[in-house]
């Protein structure tokens, strides 16, 4: 794998056990189990890195091992709007398939102990433990392959490149008052500096970049082959079976054939424009964060091969709510406005009238879901000068002492008081009033009348603990005050290619594609477009990902099985004989 853009000899005659379209977590982990199986792998990414959407994400995979508990919350989350059996295939494969990573391929995943489900409100919600961290990475391992690796969104790094996770941040906030916290900060930065003698960015690697650099590093081990920036032009279909798939690049067109099919891992469709348009709802989301290969071009090779798209659901995506800024290279960056924020005590959230119209603490995915069902499209987060200073507010960060050229660019609006600070948003300037006012007292009794803020597990544990009587209720009264205008980003796609427990796509007639698998957000969504915890794409993917490579070399036609070497399922029962 060492030139990862090299086709081999006779590529036209290439033959290999399993082709995997999509080198984000799904794919690579596709790959992977794959090639420790024994078979012969091709991973075929449509752009020049591998990493994906899971590069820039948190990395989370949510794994419940308290099954029957974790069904009856699916089943009360999700009901009739996905198939339940591919529910109980998940939860029945997800520990199966952690175990795996962490017997084959060096993983260590640490459980979250106090990390809520999103839904409290729903029978079978947890309060932690479902919620698993991939290890962090040496990035200098990959070495020279370390630059093929997608990189975090740079908002999410400190000093244009150095990773740290939510837990680190806090504490490195307090460096001005904690000798520990300040000596973290010292070893941080001194590993970065000497990273960057070297490389483009950090190699202390954490969240989704640890997670998909493992992988990554797995698959170099194995010496898999990656064809990157390639397009694929065509699945081969021979009497109803996909054999393989038409490879371009700039320089060549080839025939790859598979024994045993092709796993679609593209990432869903969350970066075409023209897509979202199509399916998603009104006003469009504008922006995404997600890796700029995510167009769908899987889904639609899926389809043209004769399988079928999902049934559309409330909004066909997976949403937090994003601000938007302009980098100074004139890219476009999108902020997710996740965890760091809104829950703390002193932040509204008002639509276009000046009033509140959510509990600003909700997961991310029910605060924009509540955007678009209020008519809150786009909406602002509004907090005083104290808040500001202490937890930051997006692009933001606590303790920032120039606000200029967030003011300057327009992303941060300043005002002296609410009303002039309505003005300046062009929101009516009594309701705002009237909004603050009464959320103040609120703030003041530690109850949230109109909308619960810090009423629930969830929401207390991303407030602030050390604040009382509410850690997520704080006044907003301390002149003066600012606001963020957030707008509804999809951070996935939710719709997409039917398939079953197997991770078989299926036509429109519900019949299974022999040789034809879809992992991750190319797959319609087992929960039927509901975000039950943190981790819930990574976890769903990497499972269902498991599943395809297993059951492509195990349940492969005989001629399209690979060479001597029994299955993983076979070999443990080979060995409980």
């Amino acid at each position: 794998m060492r030139d990862n853009r090299a086709v081999p000899e006779r590529a036209e005659n290439a033959q290999y056990d399993l082709i995997v379209l999509g080198a984000g977590a799904a794919g690579m982990t596709a790959a992977l189990v794959a090639a420790r199986e024994g078979a012969r792998v091709l991973l075929v990414e449509g752009t020049g890195r591998v990493g994906g959407t899971s590069a820039r994400s948190s990395g989370t995979l949510w794994i419940p091992r308290d099954k029957e508990l974790a069904a009856r919350y699916l089943d009360a989350l999700v009901g009739d709007k996905a198939d339940r059996r591919l529910r109980r295939a998940f939860l029945d494969a997800a520990p199966a398939m952690v175990d795996y990573l962490e017997r084959r391929a060096g993983f260590a995943f640490r459980p979250y102990p106090h990390h809520p489900d999103y839904r409290q409100d729903v029978p079978g919600a947890a309060l932690g433990g479902r919620p698993l961290e991939p290890p962090p990475f040496d990035g200098r391992e990959l070495g020279d392959s370390f630059e093929t690796l997608a990189a975090p969104l740079p908002e999410l790094m400190l000093f244009d490149g150095m990773m740290v996770t939510r837990g680190e941040a806090a504490r490195l906030v307090q460096s001005w008052k904690s000798p520990g916290a300040a000596l973290l900060g010292l070893r941080m930065a001194a590993r970065y500096a000497s990273d960057r003698l070297r490389f483009s960015r950090g190699t202390r690697l954490v969240l989704g970049n640890a997670l998909v650099a493992r992988l990554y590093k797995n698959l170099l081990d194995l010496k898999v082959p990656a064809w990157l920036s390639a397009s694929v032009d065509r699945l081969v279909v021979d009497e109803g079976a996909v054999v393989g798939a038409e490879i371009s690049d700039s320089a060549r067109r080839v025939i790859v054939r598979s024994r045993c099919g092709v796993v679609l891992a593209g990432g869903g469709f969350p970066a075409n424009a023209a897509w979202r348009e199509k399916h998603l709802p009104r006003p469009v989301a504008r922006h995404t964060p997600a890796y700029e290969g995510c167009v769908g071009g899987t889904i639609q090779l899926g389809l043209d091969a004769g399988g079928a798209l999902g049934k559309p659901g409330e909004d066909n995506a997976l949403w937090f709510p994003g601000s938007i800024a302009r980098r100074s290279d004139g890219t476009t960056a999108v902020y997710p406005h996740i965890v760091l924020d809104r829950a703390k005590p002193g932040l509204i959230a008002v639509n276009g009238e000046g009033r509140r119209f959510v509990d600003e603490a909700v997961s991310y995915h029910e605060f924009t879901r509540a955007m678009y069902r209020t008519r809150s499209v786009p909406a602002w987060l509004v907090c005083d000068r104290a808040f500001l200073w202490k937890y930051g507010l997006g692009m933001v960060r606590p303790l920032t002492l120039r606000l200029g050229r967030f003011r300057s660019s327009g992303y941060l609006e300043r005002a002296d008081s609410v009303r002039e600070l309505a003005s300046r948003i062009g929101v009516p300037p009594e309701p705002l009033e009237a909004t603050v006012k009464r959320f103040n007292g609120f703030a003041s009794s530690g109850v949230d009348e109109d909308f619960g803020k810090g009423a629930n597990p969830y929401d207390v544990a991303n407030g602030d603990p050390a604040h009382r009587p509410n850690p997520c209720l704080g006044p907003v009264s301390r002149p003066p005050f600012f606001a963020v205008r957030v707008e509804p980003v999809p951070l996935g796609t939710s719709l997409g290619l039917i398939t079953d427990e197997h991770a078989r796509v299926l036509n429109a007639a519900g019949n299974p594609i022999d040789g034809l698998y879809a992992a991750g957000n190319d797959m319609q969504s087992v929960m039927g477009g509901e975000y039950p915890g943190a981790g819930a794409q990574l976890g769903p993917g990497m499972t269902f990902a498991y599943l395809a490579a297993l059951h492509a070399l195990k349940g492969a036609r005989p001629e399209r099985r690979p060479a001597d070497r029994p299955s993983l399922q076979d070999r443990e029962r080979g060995a409980a004989a």
